[in-house]
């Protein structure tokens, strides 16, 4: 069975690239935008993928939720820190953000089980 979070990644990086190669400026000019926004600032990278997180789950965007957790994993949050924030957006959401919190708690059991598996 392939991986899921293989599979996101690497259709991720594939269409990012060829998005970019259209050269087109105000798509060049967003995705930088989007990119410097999580730098570190006022407020700390870690933290703004947390937020991040966060807005993707009431926006209902699962592409986002999974680029956001492996953000958020990589960046040492724990689960039980990665709940509470899911457990806002559904307060903030309400109940039509659940199916998106299966999906997020999926992919948390499989990033964990990557972080497991090199070891």
């Amino acid at each position: 069975m392939a991986n899921t979070l293989d599979e996101f990644r690497s259709y991720r990086q594939r269409m990012n690239d060829r998005i970019l190669e259209a050269e087109h400026l105000g798509i060049k000019r967003f995705f930088n935008l989007d990119t410097a926004a999580y730098r570190d600032g006022a407020l700390d990278g870690k933290t703004k993928e947390l937020l991040g997180l966060a807005a993707s789950a009431v926006l209902r965007c699962n592409d986002c939720i999974d680029y956001h957790l492996d953000q958020c994993v990589a960046a040492g949050w724990t689960n039980d820190e990665l709940y509470d924030a899911l457990n806002v957006a559904l307060v903030v959401g309400g109940s039509i953000v659940i199916p998106h919190l299966r999906h997020a708690f999926d992919t948390i059991d499989q990033l964990r089980g990557e972080t497991e598996a090199k070891k």
